[in-house]
C-alpha cells in the first residue's frame, strides 16, 4: 500500500550505508527526503546524487535528512557515496520492500525488452512523519532545487 499524503509512513525498517538503521520513528522531529533512483553509478543518479550532496548543507541547514534508495547492495552503495564523497546515506532496498512500499517499482521498456525498474522518485516527510509531497517520474535537472524549495516552506511556511 503506498503511503498516503499527509498521513503517518506505515513502519518500517531499512538498513543503510554508516551502520544506520532507518526507521520513521528514529527520524521524528526531522524532516526526511527519501530519494529513489534506479542504480548506483550510472549517469544520471550520479548526477542526482552529486547534486543532493551539492546542496547537502542547505537542506541540513533547513532541518532535513536526505536518504538516498535503490535496490544496490551495502558493498556497491558504499562505493558509490565513497566515489562521489556523499555526506548522506544511501538505503539498500535488495528486497524491494521500501520500492514496493512507495509503488516506485514500474514496468521500463529498455532495448526493446520489458524490465522491472525503479521510477525515478522522490518523498518528503515532515518532522512529525507524516508524508507531505512527492515527486514521481522526475527529471533530474532542478529537481533538487525544488526538493529543497519544499524543505524551505516547511520549515518557515507562508
Amino acid at each position: 500500500m503506498t503511503p498516503a499524503l499527509n498521513k503517518p509512513l506505515p513502519e518500517f525498517e531499512a538498513n543503510a550505508t554508516g551502520g544506520v538503521k532507518f526507521t520513521p520513528q528514529a527520524f521524528l522531529g526531522k524532516t526526511v527526503v527519501l530519494y529513489f533512483y534506479p542504480k548506483d553509478s550510472t549517469p544520471g543518479c550520479t548526477t542526482e546524487a552529486m547534486q543532493f550532496r551539492d546542496h547537502h548543507k542547505d537542506f541540513t541547514n533547513a532541518g532535513a535528512v536526505v536518504f538516498g534508495v535503490s535496490r544496490d547492495n551495502m558493498a556497491s552503495h558504499d562505493k558509490f557515496k565513497q566515489n562521489l564523497e556523499l555526506p548522506f546515506e544511501l538505503i539498500a532496498d535488495t528486497e524491494e520492500k521500501l520500492c514496493h512500499m512507495f509503488g516506485v517499482v514500474k514496468n521500463k521498456i529498455m532495448y526493446g525488452k520489458k524490465v522491472k525498474g525503479i521510477e525515478r522518485s522522490t518523498f518528503l516527510i515532515d518532522s512529525e512523519g507524516l508524508l507531505r509531497t512527492e515527486w514521481r517520474g522526475i527529471k533530474v535537472a532542478g529537481h533538487v532545487e525544488d526538493v529543497l524549495k519544499a524543505v524551505q516552506e516547511l520549515k518557515n511556511p507562508a
